[in-house]
């Protein structure tokens, strides 16, 4: 298999096609001889961060009505009818600071399928029944879907617009339900005006694609409105101070809890590829080696996975590679401790935040970084097996303003990381006495007497365990949180993402 030619932006000062110019920060190109695909992500550099108060999700819908809509010269109905030979589809996907629209056609294809992907790029129809249609699917996922059929993805949630409070990420990317509805055609049609130009687009090709289509899709992006947006400043979390809890009241049959602190480090950095050495010790997304699946999980059986972050994770019960295109100069460290049974709620968060003081204070032993390394290595090549992942990280690779391949630039290293420069990362940017918890749980008043008195969370088993387990068990039962009252509120499962 030849080499894969990954031809970045930031390599190149120019790209010239014809009689003009190409600025390299406007092309992200991956070629990939004898693929019989074509891979489009057209990235626009706006995201939810920009929406306006008082219409929070304006940018997703903006984004929606785009791929979910008419065109002026196609019906939304007529559209689908056009792309369902062809196998092909496009959509948007639209986060924080990104929204990039993808789609991927068989290059014999091309003929009939371009058209419509610009199409709906250049000119959405922005009808009002669209609007309607789309909005129903926003209020209906705000008011119901995550509110009362997801409570994973609900405490996230919580615990990200807990953190980003009074920050452009202080709400989720879909928006609050007051302003949902107060948005209009109006607003969807100036948002579009104001952000997607063609100063604020990077085009991303990739797979079997000739010269000739980046020429014709760079020039034809020249139709959308001039116009460079001012950047939004990076977000500045607000302090924590101590243990902070809120906790979700809701009739739930078990407890999900979420937990986590700012951290500034992005990647790119020696430091966060030394950080992800720790955190894949730790919690690895859907890994059973990690460290929490094995001490909750594996040995006591109490939940489904347990898993930690050093980067947004959007959809984590959906995927099990991290996503592409969700970048954001501010991040989190995060524990997912899935739902767990209601009354070992208090056991298992105390469980977690015991193994997690133990590695700060600790830091990891040379067999745990040895064995862990050596699987990073590895399995980082499962990271983006696809042209359209791969495409999606050489985007990824733009935004961070990497001088090169992150996924490269992981692998490489996992050889040169030392297990000092791993416990020197934890040291820096891990620590566990300022934490923000989000618990979607029921009974949320006595489980906050419980928190607040510290009382101790023996647990009992269906089936024996071994006398390590049980002997440890004690140790976790009353393990001290010490959280004060002033700093655990509770929220009624209805008042969330309201305004």
């Amino acid at each position: 298999m030849k080499t894969l030619t990954l031809v970045l932006a930031l390599l190149l000062p120019t790209i010239t096609f014809g009689d003009e110019k190409v600025p390299a920060d406007n092309l992200i190109l991956l070629p990939v001889e004898n693929d019989p695909t074509v891979s489009f992500r057209i990235w626009f550099k706006v995201g939810s961060q920009n929406d306006p108060a008082g219409k929070e999700g304006l940018s997703a819908i903006t984004a929606s009505m785009m791929t979910d809509g008419a065109t002026r010269k196609n019906s939304y109905e007529d559209i689908l009818d056009k792309l369902f030979p062809l196998a092909s589809g496009y959509n948007a996907s639209s986060s924080v600071e990104m929204t990039v629209i993808t789609g991927r056609t068989h290059k014999d294809n091309l003929r009939e399928y371009y058209p419509l992907l610009t199409e709906a790029i250049l000119m959405p129809a922005f009808k009002q029944e669209d609007l309607d249609r789309i909005k129903s699917q926003v209020l209906n996922y705000l008011e119901n879907t995550l509110r009362y059929a997801s409570d994973e993805e609900l405490g996230k949630a919580v615990l990200y617009n807990t953190i980003f409070a009074g920050t452009p990420y202080g709400h989720i990317t879909r928006g609050l339900i007051e302003s949902v509805k107060s948005i209009t055609l109006d607003d969807v049609k100036k948002f579009y005006q104001q952000y997607y130009t063609r100063d604020n687009v990077a085009i991303g090709l990739g797979g079997g694609y000739d010269a000739p289509l980046v020429d014709r899709l760079r020039k034809d992006l020249q139709a959308l409105p001039a116009g460079v947006s001012t950047q939004v400043a990076k977000p500045q979390p607000q302090p924590i101070n101590g243990l902070h809890v809120t906790i979700v009241d809701k009739d739930a049959a078990s407890t999900a809890i979420s937990l986590g602190f700012p951290i500034n480090i992005v990647r790119g950095t020696k430091e966060w590829y030394a950080l992800a050495i720790a955190n894949a010790w730790l919690g690895e997304h859907r890994n059973s080696s990690s460290h929490l699946y094995q001490v909750i999980r594996e040995k006591r059986g109490l939940n489904y996975g347990d898993y930690s972050y050093i980067e947004n994770f959007p959809n984590g019960g959906g995927l099990q590679m991290p996503p592409q295109n969700v970048g954001r100069r501010q991040q989190i460290f995060e524990i997912w401790i899935r739902p767990v049974p209601n009354e070992t709620r208090h056991f298992a968060l105390r469980a977690a935040l015991r193994e997690f003081k133990k590695l700060v204070d600790n830091g990891m032993s040379q067999s745990e970084f040895t064995l862990t390394k050596g699987f990073l290595a590895k399995y980082v090549l499962h990271y983006a097996p696809t042209t359209m992942e791969r495409l999606g990280y050489a985007i990824d690779d733009k935004f961070y303003a990497l001088n090169g391949s992150h996924l490269q630039t992981f692998r490489t290293m996992m050889s040169e990381l030392t297990l000092a420069d791993v416990n020197a990362a934890i040291k820096k940017h891990w620590q566990y006495r300022n934490i923000q918890i989000a618990i979607v749980t029921k009974d949320a008043q006595s489980f906050k007497d419980a928190l607040l008195s510290d009382a101790r969370s023996p647990i009992t088993y269906k089936s024996p365990k071994p006398e390590s387990a049980l002997s440890e068990d004690q140790e976790i039962s009353t393990f001290p949180l010490r959280i004060k009252a002033e700093n655990v509120k509770i929220v009624r499962v209805g008042e969330l993402f309201v305004k």
